[in-house]
């Protein structure tokens, strides 16, 4: 599951790169940034190395991404409008929110963490890579605003631990958590859902 959100991840923070006109060294650091950035708080958060200092495969996969992100941004170049308004990166993103969130409320419950913690670390691990990505573009970060995007993540966190609380636990806790946080990412998406501004 954490390999295909770091996948995701690095294409949409690619495509996200390109979306802000930068050259591709940027576009490489924001996608590198984004797929990383919220597991390195997650595996903060529970005391232990982040995965990407300790498997190589995490760094290459992420790599891969962000070539794929740059020969996407490439063919998506000519036309109009925004790259992240395109489809590629909507269903990228969601992959990466859904499959981070999941992963994320996994591990923060093999740590041992409350139900809080785990709603914490799921919501953190979906978000938190796109979050430190909008503040390097000086944005203000899209879980800051009406956009509904980190609820899902924090709904997964939550259906996470219900589950556990049930008897189901596992693979088939993490699948189940990833595919709903998925359909209500893309739900929220298609019908424009948004949290009111105060």
């Amino acid at each position: 599951m954490n390999l295909v959100g770091l996948l995701a991840f690095a294409v949409a923070g690619a495509l996200k790169g390109a979306d802000a006109d930068l050259d591709p060294f940027g576009v490489a650091t924001l996608g590198v940034l984004t797929a990383l950035g919220g597991g390195t708080i997650r595996d903060v958060l529970v005391g232990r190395v982040p995965a990407a200092l300790r498997s190589t495969g995490d760094v290459l996969v992420v790599l891969a991404g962000v070539a794929v992100g740059l020969l996407v941004a490439g063919a998506l170049s000519g036309g109009t409008g925004r790259v992240r308004d395109h489809p590629a990166f909507l269903v990228a993103d969601a992959v990466g929110l859904a499959a981070f969130a999941a992963s994320g409320a996994a591990v923060g419950a093999d740590a041992g963490l409350s139900a809080f913690g785990v709603v914490v670390t799921a919501t953190l691990t979906g978000v938190g890579g796109g979050s430190l990505s909008d503040l390097l573009l000086t944005r203000t970060p899209v879980v800051l605003r009406e956009d509904f995007y980190a609820t899902p993540a924090l709904l997964g966190g939550v259906a996470y631990v219900v589950a556990g609380a049930v008897g189901v636990r596992g693979a088939t806790a993490t699948l189940g958590v990833a595919l709903g946080v998925f359909v209500l990412r893309l739900v929220a998406v298609r019908r424009e859902w948004s949290l009111p501004n105060l």
